[in-house]
């Protein structure tokens, strides 16, 4: 999926015109949490305290629908298919695959094996189609990529620092991926790929090492910049940022005044 060209005007018109419709929309029907806070209204003023409460109720909207759709509109150029909020991805898991990634979940947890994307998906693609197939699943995917070389790609959006238990469920659910997929396409060349939209350690390097035992990090784990760049090409990243930072600009006095009226 590489490319040097990154955000085009059209893309970078197009996300800003969707982020700010986005925001808009948030701040017509929003209403700050009802919780009477007397001490916090008189240290920071009521008008602050509803921007934090806006604030926390954006980034929530940024992680369940916005990014997605963002990495939608970035990848399409370029894929044969984008996809933000999949929900038609169907398939099996069989016996035997169930067996495998059992498998391989509990050998990883016991670092009795070493994290590889491409020995794991090779493992569980093997029998795929293979023993009873029980019944045809369907799962949501946050966004999935088609490139015109037939890649495919699953990505599992985190916005949050998950826990090593979540870590583990996400791990399971990708070769559940890989799974499906295999039984309708054994030979196809899937990539299932944590994607974390941006680096909340920044400038620090992001924490990798809750990680570690369970991931491929080079293979299966991306962070901001490499993300971005991977959907649209070297510069992405940074373009997104400046569109951002437009929309925010554009939104900046209907923000304030909205906060101020509540």
């Amino acid at each position: 999926m590489k490319n040097n060209i990154a955000l085009t005007t059209q893309q970078s018109k197009q996300i800003k015109e969707y982020l700010v419709e986005k925001i808009r929309q948030k701040l017509a029907i929003y209403d700050p949490e009802t919780n009477s806070m007397p001490f916090h209204f008189r240290l920071l003023g009521k008008d602050r305290m509803a921007l934090f409460s806006f604030i926390q109720s954006v980034n929530t909207m940024l992680g369940t629908s916005i990014f997605e759709q963002v990495g939608k509109i970035i990848a399409e150029p370029r894929a044969k298919r984008a996809i933000g909020q999949y929900k038609e991805f169907e398939g099996y898991i069989s016996n035997e695959a169930v067996l495998k990634i059992d498998s391989i979940m509990r050998e990883l947890r016991s670092a009795s094996r070493t994290p590889d994307k491409e020995k794991e998906t090779k493992e569980v693609l093997a029998v795929a189609d293979k023993g009873e197939m029980g019944k045809k699943l369907k799962k949501r995917v946050d966004l999935f990529v088609e490139m015109k070389d037939g890649t495919e790609y699953y990505f599992e959006l985190k916005t949050a620092k998950p826990n090593i238990n979540e870590f583990t469920g996400i791990k399971k659910q990708m070769l559940d991926w890989i799974a499906m997929h295999g039984s309708e396409k054994p030979k196809a060349n899937v990539k299932t790929i944590v994607a974390i939209p941006y680096n909340p350690y920044e400038p620090k390097p992001y924490e990798r090492w809750t990680l570690q035992g369970l991931f491929d990090l080079k293979e299966e784990v991306l962070v901001g910049v490499e993300f971005w760049d991977l959907l649209g090409g070297k510069g992405t990243y940074e373009d997104l940022l400046k569109v951002f930072e437009q929309a925010g600009l554009e939104l900046y006095d209907e923000i304030g005044k909205k906060m101020k009226s509540l």
